[in-house]
């Protein structure tokens, strides 16, 4: 058995109650299988073993009171998985789904998108199963701080950087560094995605999003393309999603879709100017539900159904998908729908959105298929830009920012581009894209030795 192989195995024994993390794992590790022969080394050092067992998992009980007095146990974690290039950053998930399987498959794929940003960071993930969705402002605040009383012990500016995922935006990062700023009487970049008056960067809002549809632009350019009258699917409604409908709008792109937890609505004449503020309002300002937006512009609006679903129930034809809501949104069958129905691209604005039977029919299909690690490392490498600006003491311009992210976007697709090559993948943006991130952290671990 190969050392990768072996490598999948042992984690599907010790860790058989972890589905997604279990998911995450093959997938990554199957398409490093190129690397195996190229670099014995590798094997000597038993780096892919390495690789997939966290430096450490951290998890800890979250006491808070809510409105009415009563007493409220949610549970936290945050998994510190790789240090090897920097220090570890990852964003905070607040959602009732989160489990230490989940954390730790983000965790895991933090790894090889933050090295493939071409910046120092390391890879971890956190976060806890409360819903922010319906609590209030108080709330909230008492969760977080409550949630920061623990995890203070375990972050800094050089070990490790949080910052936001689903369920945590401005408001919740600035109730956890305000209680980190107290308690630790320090004022650092400990934390990302904070607001501009108190050391957050321009851009870091619209990032994934906007990231997201610079590396989708690029790799309609490697088939003489662009995102111009191109009918686009977005799932999700929350900040990846919104943003990435701005950015495919600006580039001439027509977006037909959003959805949250209850619904998805379809607007086949696009969600655009007006329309695309009345959702920018909604989901920031009064905290709505898709479905207002049907029921203002009388489009059709499917209860309990996804994008995808409508898709293979519907036959909606679609040129590119963007999926930015969740895992494993996608299954097979989606895929398949997805295929038949015109779809030539997709790219993942939220992680590990692809079941790996849906990532198989893509592949076999020739779409151009872009991995979360790749597509989605905008808001990270611009929490990078964020924790540069913090430690210089300075805020770059809003142009500044947006012209690195475009770089970065960039370098990474012809990161994936080359390295696929270099290993026989030609083409392959999954198996460049591990590979380019995996070879960057392991050659570091094998400089440290067994540590």
């Amino acid at each position: 058995m190969s050392a990768i192989k072996d490598a999948i195995e042992k984690v599907k024994q010790k860790d058989a109650s972890e589905k997604e993390f279990i998911q995450a794992v093959t997938e990554v590790m199957e398409s490093l299988e190129p690397t195996e022969k190229k670099h014995p080394e590798f094997v000597k050092a038993k780096i892919y073993e390495r690789i997939i067992e966290p430096d450490r998992s951290i998890i800890f009980r979250v006491p808070w009171v809510d409105d009415k007095g009563n007493v409220q146990v949610n549970r936290g974690f945050r998994v510190q998985f790789n240090n090897a290039i920097g220090p570890y950053k990852g964003g905070l998930r607040l959602h009732p789904s989160v489990n230490l399987s989940i954390i730790k498959f983000l965790g895991f794929e933090q790894i090889f998108k933050n090295a493939l940003t071409t910046l120092p960071l390391g890879g971890g993930k956190g976060g806890s199963d409360f819903d922010p969705k319906d609590k209030s402002d108080s709330e909230i605040m008492w969760f977080c701080h409550s949630f920061m009383r623990e995890l203070y012990r375990h972050i800094g500016q050089d070990v490790d950087v949080p910052a936001g995922d689903i369920g945590v935006s401005g408001r919740e990062i600035g109730y956890m560094f305000g209680y980190y700023k107290k308690i630790m009487n320090t004022h650092e970049g400990v934390l990302t995605g904070k607001g501009l008056e108190y050391g957050g960067s321009l851009i870091r809002t619209q990032a994934t999003g906007y990231g997201l549809v610079y590396f989708v632009a690029d790799m309609l350019s490697t088939v003489k393309k662009d995102l111009k009258g191109k009918t686009v699917a977005v799932s999700g409604s929350g900040n990846v999603a919104q943003f990435a409908v701005e950015k495919v709008n600006q580039l001439g792109g027509k977006v037909i879709s959003l959805c949250d937890s209850e619904s998805t609505i379809v607007d086949e004449t696009g969600i655009q100017g007006e329309k695309f503020n009345f959702i920018m309002n909604l989901k920031n300002v009064c905290r709505g539900r898709i479905k207002e937006y049907a029921q203002k512009y009388k489009t059709e609006c499917f209860v309990g159904k996804s994008i995808w679903d409508v898709i293979k129930d519907k036959g909606l034809k679609i040129d590119i998908a963007l999926p930015c809501a969740t895992q494993n949104e996608i299954n097979e069958e989606h895929a398949k729908a997805l295929v038949n129905n015109g779809c030539f691209c997709l790219a993942e604005g939220a992680n590990m959105p692809c079941t790996l039977g849906a990532v198989h029919v893509f592949q076999a299909h020739n779409i151009l298929y872009g991995p979360a690690k790749a597509a989605n490392a905008g808001g990270v490498a611009t929490s990078g830009l964020e924790m540069s600006q913090n430690s210089l003491r300075l805020s770059w311009t809003r142009e500044e920012v947006d012209q690195r992210l475009y770089n970065i976007m960039k370098s990474i697709h012809k990161s994936c581009l080359d390295a696929a090559e270099f290993y026989g993948k030609k083409g392959d943006y999954l198996a460049g894209a591990n590979i380019a991130g995996f070879v960057k952290v392991a050659k570091a671990m094998l400089a440290y030795g067994v540590v």
